[in-house]
């Protein structure tokens, strides 16, 4: 009789250090890099689009009312927010590789064809493609939570999370701080839909030579890491062939008090993250006399500090969970109150800062974005810890209200902010953003599997080792069995 602790120890040992499951979140995180670029690319290039006397002249240039660019930059959005539930039910049904190759694959093509529609068709056309670009995205994240649950061990959800998830930082970080050359380049703006487009369709035929579904269907995945993954999740393999699919139970999730607190904490990670990156350079500008949109690597500090402490805390939840030095509940708690509360005095400190204090200012909201990477290791990764069979269908529920309240924290500003140079009015949105974050996940989260997980079981449980599992080596083979 082996013990857990020798049997985990015996697995950790046999399972390679950069094993399969690293190549899969590797490829979602680039995967995620290129998606989110082609989606923040307009962003950036309406202003050479609008204006190409500071970009290369050679380009067409359009004259767009503030009304017509406002409605161009959100249509994304609006396509966006009705597939997040039906694709979080597609990648159970589907898969999440599949799903993740068509959200990719159709929106890389409509980057491709953005510089043609515009000519075209004008801004409604760009709207249009836009729109599907925004549908087809929407299962995005259902398609990478599914796969993550599949992928990852327990001890390991939060850090191969975090590192799937980085790709959102990269692309902006990316697509950010080469702006300014690309639109003066002689590819010119359409550089910024062509870019993206491409590197979303190489990766496409990438992931469908090394992408996976689960451990179970990937065949270089080696005996001891696929054992390791299975193991920790509690589960054999041969229990999920021809296993009939859960119907979701909609009642039991909308009346759970974790799933609840879930979903507020996800819109109020939202409310505040949307309202610094839609708001804050207007802040900048008419208050502290910063124009940052006018430098492209001071747009993507925040974001490159995002993505550095993403990369960092990544490792550090590894270590925590791992080494049992504290329990998944805690660490999804430590991280997400680092990620959401670290920021509430950055952002109140923000609301006083004077036109002399400008540099200063910078570094509160590099701070206040960078520390908001911390989050996602906690509310971000908490879909799966409360249910491994239902996590795609869970986060698409939490993104689309998350969305909403996104959507809404731009419409705050403008009935709050009617003298843009007035500072006192910008301190309230500082204070709403700051205080928008609560302590319901620190006393209500948690990160047990929820009963309505499988319909089978009917009690909460925490997800545990198996009793016997045995470590052969002989001849430089690994052998499991149980």
């Amino acid at each position: 009789m082996v013990s857990n602790s020798q049997t985990t120890s015996a697995l950790k040992s046999a399972a390679p250090i950069f094993g399969r499951r690293h190549l899969q979140c590797f490829m979602i995180c680039i995967g995620f890099s290129a998606a989110f670029a082609m989606r923040v690319n307009l962003s950036v290039a309406v202003v050479a689009m609008m204006d190409n006397k500071g970009a290369n002249p050679d380009f067409p240039e359009y004259h767009w009312s503030e009304k017509t660019k406002s409605r161009i930059l959100s249509s994304f959005f609006f396509g966006y927010v009705f597939t997040q539930v039906p694709g979080g039910i597609l990648a159970r049904r589907i898969g999440g590789k599949i799903l993740l190759l068509l959200a990719f694959s159709i929106s890389s093509v409509l980057a491709l064809l953005t510089p043609w529609a515009v000519s075209f068709g004008g801004w409604k056309l760009l709207c249009f493609i836009r729109f599907l670009q925004g549908f087809g995205q929407g299962t995005t994240m259902p398609a990478i939570h599914t796969l993550v649950a599949k992928w990852s061990p327990v001890e390991e959800r939060s850090s191969l999370s975090g590192y799937c998830y980085s790709g959102a930082q990269l692309g902006t970080v990316v697509i950010l701080a080469s702006s300014g050359v690309l639109d003066s380049s002689s590819l010119g703006w359409p550089s910024l839909f062509y870019i993206p487009g491409a590197v979303g369709l190489l990766w496409a035929v990438a992931w469908i030579i090394w992408g996976a579904n689960s451990p179970d269907e990937c065949r270089s995945v080696s005996a001891a890491e696929r054992a390791l993954i299975t193991e920790s999740l509690n589960k054999k393999a041969k229990q999920e062939e021809g296993r009939p699919t859960l119907p979701v139970p909609w009642r039991a999730i909308f009346t759970s008090l974790p799933f609840l607190v879930l979903l507020l904490s996800h819109c109020a990670n939202s409310w505040v993250f949307w309202t610094i990156l839609t708001q804050i350079p207007s802040y900048m500008k008419s208050v502290l006399g910063k124009d940052i949109k006018s430098n492209a690597l001071l747009s993507a500090l925040p974001y490159l500090t995002m993505f550095i402490l993403g990369l960092a805390f990544c490792p550090m939840a590894n270590y925590l969970e791992k080494s049992n030095r504290i329990s998944a509940t805690t660490s999804r708690k430590l991280f997400n109150s680092l990620g959401l509360w670290v920021p509430v005095v950055t952002l109140i400190w923000l609301g006083y800062m004077t036109r002399e204090q400008s540099d200063l200012a910078i570094i509160l909201l590099t701070f206040t974005v960078g520390m908001n990477s911390a989050a996602h290791l906690g509310f971000q990764v908490n879909h799966i810890d409360l249910t491994p069979n239902f996590a795609g269908t869970l986060v698409g529920m939490t993104n689309s209200a998350s969305h909403v309240a996104s959507s809404i924290a731009p419409l705050v500003v403008g009935y709050v902010v009617t003298d843009t140079k007035n500072p006192e009015q910008w301190r309230i949105i500082f204070f709403i953003a700051a205080f928008i974050i609560h302590l319901l996940f620190v006393f209500f989260g948690t990160a047990k599997v929820q009963p309505w997980n499988d319909e089978q079981t009917g009690k909460v449980y925490e997800l545990k080792p198996l009793n016997r599992v045995v470590v052969e080596k002989s001849s430089g083979n690994t052998e499991l069995s149980k």
